[in-house]
């Protein structure tokens, strides 16, 4: 009786070993990949950044004179300034390997400080647009929230939060409409917020 239970653990020994090995072979060609990637990357020349997907804030379509005296609104109005006097693009789910491959090593400093102006950007826009919901400006929060989806923020709340007026102004409509644009987000988010929102398609059909 022990023979067959000393074969069996010899096979499984086997086959474990097997396994790890692979997996081993695995993750180093995983790595030796992204190292010789990483490498090309730092060789590639300078780009001319002139083809950007640049961020302009639309002052005249946001609701800029609504609750100016409200110190969290004046706050993200001067934020808001100050971000559109230098260059914002938007590089979220974009390795900076990708971005030295494609735009050059030499400029991945300043693309870093584009996507960094972009992160603050969506970031002061949910801020100032739940303000605005809070105190009663309704309208105001849904301008300030369609421009940050037109950016592309992979932001969940603030997609929470136009779906919640969407169904206020009984418009499920258009919850439907951010699907497509959510989906075809460049983040691990995009399945999460997707998720959320049918559930608020499910609501205004229950």
């Amino acid at each position: 009786m022990k023979f067959p239970f000393f074969a069996s653990f010899i096979v499984f020994c086997l086959w474990l070993t097997f396994m790890l090995h692979r997996q081993r072979n695995k993750e180093a060609r995983v790595h030796k990949s992204f190292w010789d990637q990483e490498a090309a990357a730092n060789r590639t020349r300078r780009q001319s950044l002139e083809g950007l997907d640049y961020i302009q804030i639309p002052f005249d379509a946001l609701p800029m004179e609504a609750l100016t005296e409200d110190p969290a609104i004046a706050e993200c109005h001067e934020t808001l300034r100050t971000l559109s006097e230098n260059p914002i693009v938007n590089f979220t789910g974009i390795s900076n390997t990708d971005l030295k491959l494609k735009y050059g090593a030499p400029n991945i400093d300043i693309l870093s400080r584009y996507d960094q102006s972009y992160t603050v950007l969506v970031r002061t826009l949910q801020k100032m647009a739940e303000t605005l919901y809070q105190k009663g400006y309704v309208a105001e929060a849904c301008q300030v929230l369609e421009f940050s989806v037109k950016t592309g923020t992979d932001i969940s709340a603030s997609y929470k939060l136009l779906a919640t007026i969407y169904l206020e102004m009984d418009t499920p409509d258009k919850i439907s409409g951010l699907l497509p644009i959510v989906k075809g987000l460049n983040t691990s988010l995009s399945g999460r917020i997707a998720a959320m929102l049918e559930e608020f398609l499910a609501k205004s059909a229950g």
